[in-house]
C-alpha cells in the first residue's frame, strides 16, 4: 500500500486538528491512519478578532508534524479545509502562508454552509439508509452547522457562529459553573437558534443526529451512567447540567465516560445542544462518529469520478441568475483555447486546474446582467465572492470573482496580479474571449497563433491574426488595440502581428 493508493484529509477546526489517511477500494473507505491534536484555536482569539502568537505557534507546529506524515502524497490526493477560526480571525492571511509552508498543501477554507455540506456528505455515506429527513447537528470549536436532507444533496444548510470553544470561554471563562451562567449560555445560544428555527421546523425531519465532539461526549456521558442509554434528549443533559452546576466546575462533577481533552469545553457544547433541543423541539437524538473529515473524502472521491459538486453549482447560478448559456458557451469554449495556447510552454499540475477556473468563470461571466447591464462584471464579481457556493473554497471563489471582474474595463484593478503569471494568463483568455463573442454569434476566428515569450523582467504576448479577417473584422480590430493600451498601463505587453 503506497500514498498513490491513499488519500488523506485535514480538518482544522476551531478546537481541534485532525489527519486521517485512507484507502480507497471500491468507492469504500479503510481508515489506515489518524492524528488529532486539540489545539484549541479558536482560544487564542481576542475581542478584535485577532489570533494571538501562542496560538498560532501551537497550529504551525501540529501542522509541521501533519506535514513529515503527508510526505510523498501527490497533490491532488490532499486536502485541507480549515473552519471557523480561519474564517473570522482578521490577521489570517499571513498566518495561512506559513500553515501552508508547514503543511507542504494548499489550505482550503470554506464557508459555513459548505463546511455543512461535507458534514452531511460524510454522514449520509456512512449510516445506514433511513427513511425521512435527518437533522444534523454538528457543533464545533467555534460554530455549529445544521443541516437538514435524505438524498446525497441536503435541502437546506446552515451555520451559527456559536462553538463550544467560544462558548465556553465567553460564559465559563475561569471553569467556574453557576445556575446563572450556565442559563445565560443557553438562553445566547437559543437567541441565536431562533434566527433559523422556524425554516428548519417548517421543513422538518424524522431523525434527529449529531456528529462530532461535543455530541459523542455527551452521550458518552450519558453511557457512562447507563449502558443501556444510547441516545441524547433532555432530560438527560439536564441531569448532567445540574450535576455540574452543583459541584461547581466540571473538574469537581468528576463525570464518567468525559475524556480530559473535552473537559475544558464541554459545558460550552452542552449548553448549546440543550438550546438546540428546546428551540427545535428535538425529543431524541442518536450520534455518528461521521463528521467533515469524512465528508471531505467522499467529495474528493466525487471529483476524481468527475462527479464534482463545483460543476453542479455553475449550474445551478447559471439557472438562478437567468444566463444565456449559448453565450457562455461560446465564451468557454474559446477562453479554454486561447488559455490552453497561453500556457503551452509552461509546466505544472496547476495549468489544469487554473484551465478549470477559466472556464468555469466564462460560464458565470454574465450572471451579473440579471442585475443590471451597468457594470455587470462588477456585479458578477461581488456575487461570486459573497455566495454560498456548494463545493467551493473561499479562496476558490476569490479566484473566479477577480477573473470575472477583470472580463472587461481599466486593468488597474487587478494590477496586483501582474506577478502571478498564472493568474494574469487567465485573465487575459476571459477578456479575448469576451471580446471575440461580443456579436454572441457563433464565428470562425482566425486565431493562428498565441506565441507565448514570458521573462520575469519583461512580460509580453504576441497575438498573430489575419489581415483579412481584421478587415472584416474592424471592431474587434479596433477593441484589440485598446487592448493593448490597456496591458501596458499595468506593464504588460500585448502585441497584435498581422500576417
Amino acid at each position: 500500500m503506497t500514498a498513490q493508493d491513499m488519500l488523506a484529509s485535514i480538518d482544522l477546526g476551531s478546537n481541534s486538528f485532525r489527519l486521517q489517511i485512507c484507502h480507497v477500494q471500491n468507492g469504500s473507505l479503510q481508515v489506515v491512519d489518524s492524528i488529532k491534536e486539540m489545539v484549541r484555536l479558536a482560544a487564542g482569539l481576542d475581542e478584535q478578532k485577532i489570533l494571538d502568537e501562542d496560538s498560532q505557534q501551537r497550529a504551525l507546529s501540529c501542522l509541521a508534524r501533519f506535514g513529515e506524515r503527508l510526505r510523498g502524497f501527490p497533490p491532488h490526493q490532499v486536502r485541507a479545509v480549515a473552519t471557523n477560526t480561519f474564517r473570522v480571525a482578521k490577521n489570517i492571511d499571513q498566518f495561512l502562508q506559513q500553515a501552508e509552508e508547514k503543511l507542504g498543501f494548499p489550505i482550503d477554507i470554506i464557508a459555513g454552509r459548505e463546511e455543512a455540506r461535507l458534514i452531511y456528505t460524510g454522514v449520509i455515506h456512512t449510516i445506514p439508509p433511513r427513511s425521512g429527513n435527518m437533522l444534523i447537528i454538528d457543533i464545533g470549536g467555534g460554530s455549529t452547522e445544521f443541516v437538514i436532507g435524505h438524498d446525497l444533496q441536503p435541502k437546506i444548510t446552515e451555520s451559527l457562529n456559536l462553538g463550544c470553544v467560544s462558548y465556553s470561554m465567553r460564559f465559563f471563562p475561569r471553569g467556574k459553573i453557576s445556575h446563572k451562567n450556565f442559563q445565560a449560555a443557553i438562553n445566547a445560544a437559543r437567541a441565536e437558534i431562533q434566527r433559523i428555527s422556524q425554516e428548519l421546523i417548517s421543513i422538518g425531519w424524522k431523525n434527529a443526529i449529531g456528529t462530532s465532539g461535543s455530541a459523542r461526549s455527551i452521550r458518552d456521558v450519558i453511557l457512562a451512567d447507563n449502558a443501556s442509554l444510547d441516545v441524547i434528549n433532555s432530560e438527560l443533559m439536564k441531569v448532567i447540567a445540574d450535576r455540574i452546576i452543583t459541584a461547581g466546575s466540571i473538574k469537581k462533577a468528576r463525570l464518567e465516560g468525559l475524556k480530559n481533552d473535552r473537559k475544558e469545553v464541554f459545558c460550552g457544547g452542552l449548553a448549546i445542544l440543550m438550546a438546540a433541543f428546546t428551540e427545535l423541539h428535538i425529543d431524541n437524538m442518536t450520534v455518528t462518529d461521521a463528521a467533515l473529515r469524512d465528508g471531505v473524502f467522499y467529495d474528493m472521491i466525487g471529483r476524481q469520478l468527475g462527479d464534482d459538486m463545483r460543476n453542479q453549482t455553475i449550474i445551478d447560478f447559471q439557472n438562478r441568475y437567468h444566463a444565456d448559456k449559448e453565450q457562455a458557451q461560446r465564451v468557454e469554449f474559446l477562453a479554454g483555447n486561447i488559455f490552453n495556447r497561453f500556457t503551452a510552454k509552461l509546466h505544472g499540475n496547476h495549468i489544469d486546474q487554473w484551465h478549470q477556473f477559466v472556464c468555469w468563470a466564462a460560464q458565470l461571466h454574465e450572471i451579473g446582467l440579471d442585475i443590471s447591464h451597468t457594470g455587470y462584471h462588477k456585479h458578477a464579481a461581488y456575487i461570486l465572492e459573497q455566495a454560498d457556493m456548494p463545493g467551493f473554497s473561499r479562496k476558490e471563489q476569490h479566484i473566479l470573482a477577480t477573473l470575472v471582474l477583470g472580463q472587461r474595463g481599466d486593468l488597474r484593478k487587478i494590477a496586483e496580479y501582474t506577478d502571478h503569471e498564472i493568474f494574469w494568463l487567465a485573465i487575459l483568455a476571459l477578456r479575448l474571449a469576451t471580446l471575440f463573442c461580443r456579436a454572441r454569434q457563433n464565428m470562425a476566428i482566425a486565431l493562428h497563433n498565441c506565441n507565448l515569450n514570458y521573462q520575469k523582467s519583461h512580460k509580453q504576448l504576441l497575438i498573430t491574426l489575419e489581415k483579412n479577417w481584421l478587415a472584416d473584422n474592424p471592431l474587434t480590430a479596433s477593441a484589440l488595440l485598446q487592448e493593448s493600451v490597456l496591458w501596458k498601463k499595468i506593464g504588460l505587453q500585448l502585441d497584435l502581428q498581422v500576417i
